[in-house]
């Protein structure tokens, strides 16, 4: 009985005398995997990227903040140490993410309604949920 390759599989094998020998990590290279679908994995991280909803604040807690926030420009020129909980918008789809920054107060623009923190961050005061610092704990009537 005679197999498919008896008279070929002994043979040594052929190397060119033209083209130079490749490396193996240059041929494992041309069987490699390729994203045919450029830019979807991304595409679908962002869909599965989980994102909250805006809270409305009640009426009591918009008081309270208002109270918190007179309180901080009435004694804005020692730069009270404050940490504020706010809604920051996602910039690719509904919804975003609440932060907490901490840090001192430099500036209340009430025209502009922006807390500005003395590391140059800026604060919009109508997405503010939340302040918090030793500055209201320390004898604040409202607390």
């Amino acid at each position: 009985m005679i197999k498919t390759y008896d008279d070929i599989i002994h043979l040594p094998r052929h190397v060119s005398a033209v083209h130079p020998h490749m490396a193996s990590i240059d041929r494992a290279a041309q069987f490699s995997p390729f994203a045919a679908l450029t830019g979807y994995d991304a595409a679908v991280k962002e869909t599965a990227r989980l994102t909250d909803k805006r809270v409305e604040l009640d009426e009591y807690m918009k008081g309270t903040l208002n109270h918190k926030l007179q309180i901080i420009a009435d004694r804005i020129k020692e730069h009270p140490e404050i940490a504020v909980t706010y809604f920051q918008p996602d910039e690719k789809k509904d919804g975003g993410a609440y932060v907490t920054a901490a840090g001192a107060v430099k500036k209340i623009d009430e025209h502009e309604r922006i807390i500005i923190m003395v590391n140059g961050t800026s604060i919009f005061i109508d997405e503010v949920i939340g302040i918090e610092g030793q500055l209201f704990e320390a004898g604040a009537p409202f607390m």
